[in-house]
């Protein structure tokens, strides 16, 4: 059998378990960055494929403030309500 894929690991990480980017890249033995960009094309392929890639959102430890209208899906850099620097990553799961 073939081998699976980068994206397929990742799939299949997700479906297992949510996590976030860091987490993400330490299971695969990837660059945290590249992982962002594997999610979005692992977004429309689960949407193609009848699933949903959900995204618990970023979080400010700081003043409670979800970021949860936010499209992409990197971490922010900074809260828009306090300004903090300081903000959870988000975590992801294929259902």
């Amino acid at each position: 059998m073939a081998e699976r894929t980068l994206r397929q690991r990742m799939i299949d990480l997700l479906r297992e378990q949510e996590a976030d980017a860091r987490e993400i890249s330490q299971a695969l033995g990837i660059a945290e960055k590249e992982v962002y960009a594997h999610l979005e094309h692992i977004r429309r392929s689960a949407a193609a494929a009848g699933g949903e890639l959900s995204v618990t959102p970023s979080e400010c430890p700081a003043c409670g403030y979800i970021f949860a209208d936010r499209g992409r899906l990197t971490r922010p850099g900074r809260c828009p309500r306090c300004r903090a620097t300081r903000v959870s990553r988000p975590s992801f799961r294929i259902h």
